[in-house]
């Protein structure tokens, strides 16, 4: 018989992630800080990112859990807060000052992602996107 140890924090600010599915347009508070939301719903939406003077170390991730046929998701920020970049089709896509991300709807694949940390400045982006086109990072 072989034992397994699980290795349990008791540090109180530890979060497990909480996942969300997501279907329509949503504006996003403190409380969703930490959480993975699934984007499940074949028309996009917007995507509201809280102001960044207020979300110094909030943080979120999301995912493309559904194809969309006609319409694109969109996070956006209030202003162009946006810094970093995203690698779609192996290729590198520089984000700076921009407010909004987009997964387009013509070439998105289940399981195209990006994370968004806030310091209270800026929103910093990561992700991938597999097919071309996939995620853009954008001034609108």
């Amino acid at each position: 018989m072989s034992t397994t140890l699980v290795s349990i924090s008791n540090d109180p600010l530890r979060q497990l992630n909480v996942v969300e599915n997501i279907t329509g347009a949503i504006t996003l508070d403190a409380e969703d800080s930490g959480k993975v939301f699934i984007l499940k719903a074949a028309t996009g939406a917007q995507i509201t990112l809280p102001a960044v003077a207020s979300s110094a170390g909030q943080n979120y991730r999301f995912i493309v859990g559904q194809l969309f046929a006609t319409t694109a998701w969109t996070i956006k920020a209030a202003s162009n807060v946006i810094q970093g970049g995203v690698n779609v089709n192996s290729v590198n896509v520089p984000g700076a000052d921009e407010n909004t991300i987009t997964f387009a709807h013509a070439a998105d694949t289940v399981g195209d992602y990006v994370d968004l940390v806030c310091d209270g400045t800026n929103w910093y982006v990561s992700g991938l996107g597999t097919a071309s086109g996939a995620i853009t990072l954008t001034v609108v």
